[in-house]
């Protein structure tokens, strides 16, 4: 307290006191000697007093070298001279050839503009979340009812099951088809909106209601000890397309159209055959949903309940080869396309493969075969198939634009 504010080396008033043609300002910060906050050599000072010509000199020269170091590197960093790197690409060319480089630019914008002009005209493809929600919603192929607060709720054995280890243990005592079950929940506070939503959960992820309990830690604390807790929707998902617990449909292919229309025929006629779960194929593709809801419409479903059979669904392998059945239904299941699965059973041909052997036809690329999923996946009115990335493995996807594709057509 009292000290004087000179007495400090970094105020930015003169020195009082001491000669006056040598008073200073001091300008930054210095380390302070440990006596009486003394200044060290290492502050910067600005001498008002005399000085002589060559320290002037030499503290402009040193301050225009310094500034030129800055604008050197500041230049340094800017971007690229685009213009002239591209002059002194094309010193050298000829004429004919810098049109084709102009060619091959506009031709990329104008694919550019095409490819962003054509998705916004695409129609939305719908993911396995909102398939799945309208499967609960519309209730496509049940096969067993929940009875809670003296209401019914018709589900699907094998989503629940694969979703949930409660579900799981407690359709395994009722393994008949339409077995209605009564609900008896420990938790309490569960009334039947509530029940809905956790139903509606376990189809696609998300409660799908604003209800302030599901806010209520304790309640899903008691729900997760009741009911277990479900991994993610693609996990469990995935996990159901490995090991197709309660499958109920087959899918089998045969060149025989008149087989095919008959739905039967000798069993010698058939390929290899592939397991699915009708909610599923119903949801992802409304051809498969219009075929099944036509054969409950004929009996024919009926038939297959009362003898405890899977649906055996013929496909003729003109129109799907059976090549790519595996990579649809893991699509449906995943909302993935793996073009790696065709590869991975060299055993497994296809109608179409022979075809092109017989005609001495080479193998097809990568890019042909997407070409040949998308006009499947068109047929089938499965447009996440149509529309996805796909995923490939080695050797990588052919830059080569394909130059056939299949003709579907129905008959």
């Amino acid at each position: 307290m009292g000290a004087n504010a000179s007495n400090y080396p970094h105020s930015c008033s003169p020195r009082v006191g001491g000669n006056s043609q040598a008073q200073q300002t001091f300008i930054g910060t210095s380390s302070y000697s440990q006596q009486g906050y003394g200044c060290e050599s290492k502050l910067y000072s600005l001498d008002h007093g005399h000085e002589k010509p060559q320290d002037k000199k030499k503290r402009t020269s040193g301050l225009a070298t310094l500034k030129k170091k800055f604008i050197k590197r500041r230049k340094s960093n800017r971007s690229a001279d685009h213009a002239k790197q591209m002059r002194e690409l094309l010193s050298g060319w000829d004429v004919r050839d810098v049109n084709a480089l102009v060619e091959e630019y506009e031709g990329t914008s104008a694919l550019k503009e095409l490819s962003l002009q054509a998705s916004l005209a695409r129609p939305e493809a719908r993911t396995l979340q909102k398939d799945m929600a309208d499967l609960y919603e519309y209730k496509y192929c049940t096969d067993v009812d929940l009875i809670f607060q003296e209401t019914c709720f018709p589900v699907h054995r094998a989503i629940l099951a694969a979703r949930c280890p409660f579900f799981k243990t407690l359709l395994a005592s009722s393994p008949e088809y339409g077995a209605e079950i009564i609900m008896d929940i420990n938790t309490a506070g569960i009334d039947m909106p509530m029940f809905s939503a956790l139903l509606h959960y376990l189809y696609t992820g998300e409660f799908g209601m604003e209800d302030s309990r599901f806010q209520n830690v304790d309640i899903l604390v008691q729900l997760s000890e009741e009911f277990g807790t479900p991994n993610s929707l693609d996990v469990d998902m995935r996990g159901l397309f490995d090991y197709m617990c309660y499958y109920d449909v087959v899918l089998s292919f045969s060149s025989d159209s008149e087989l095919v229309e008959a739905f039967g025929g000798n069993q010698n006629c058939l390929d290899e055959e592939l397991k699915a779960h009708k909610a599923i194929i119903s949801a992802r593709s409304p051809f498969f949903r219009n075929l099944l809801q036509r054969r409950i419409r004929t009996g024919e479903e009926i038939t297959d309940r009362t003898l405890r059979t899977p649906t055996r669904i013929i496909l003729d392998e003109s129109i799907i080869p059976k090549k790519y059945a595996k990579v649809i239904l893991h699509c449906m299941y995943t909302d993935v396309v793996d073009l790696s699965v065709l590869h991975c059973n060299p055993s497994v041909g296809s109608l179409s493969e022979v075809q092109a052997l017989v005609a001495g036809k080479p193998n097809m690329t990568r890019a042909e075969e997407a070409m040949e999923l998308y006009h499947i996946a068109l047929f089938l009115e499965f447009n996440m198939l149509a529309q996805e990335k796909t995923i490939v493995s080695s050797p990588p996807f052919a830059t080569e634009l394909p130059h056939s594709s299949l003709v579907v057509h129905s008959q």
